[in-house]
């Protein structure tokens, strides 16, 4: 029953593989999103970010759970943190000025998915904000 309401459920995009940021990824269980969540990752429209995995990661209760993550995190398509990726975020930082003050990962986590032509899929509007200066498809949960 749960794989039929997954299948008439919309991915949260169809277009690019979408980086699953933190803030997306303890609200994938919230009442409208499970559905939507599940559909996106029988789409093979899930990546992960390294920034990304260790905010995540960094919840695990004990080994066993940590082991599970790390897997299913390392089985998506990655958006490696690279020279180029710490660039492209402190020119993001740079030409947000005043509006800079956002979390390290979170510019890291954009410019990464932006340099592999991914989304990110997030409940922060930080990530629409880096939207504005560096190209990626900002796809934001509904609160």
């Amino acid at each position: 029953m749960q794989a039929t309401a997954a299948v008439s459920a919309t991915p949260f995009s169809s277009r690019v593989p979408l980086v699953i940021d933190t803030s997306a990824w303890f609200r994938q269980w919230n009442g409208g999103v499970g559905e939507r969540w599940e559909a996106t990752y029988e789409a093979a429209c899930f990546a992960s970010c390294p920034a990304a995995a260790l905010e995540i990661l960094r919840t695990a209760k004990d080994e066993p759970t940590f082991e599970a993550l790390d897997r299913h995190l390392a089985a998506l398509p990655q958006a490696p943190v690279t020279a180029s990726v710490c660039r492209a975020a402190h020119g993001a930082m740079r030409e947000l000025g005043a509006r800079r003050r956002l979390p390290a990962t979170d510019y890291l986590i954009a410019a990464a998915a932006a340099e592999c032509g991914f989304g990110v899929l997030h409940a922060d509007k930080h990530f629409d904000l880096l939207a504005t200066v560096l190209e990626f498809e900002s796809v934001r949960l509904a609160e």
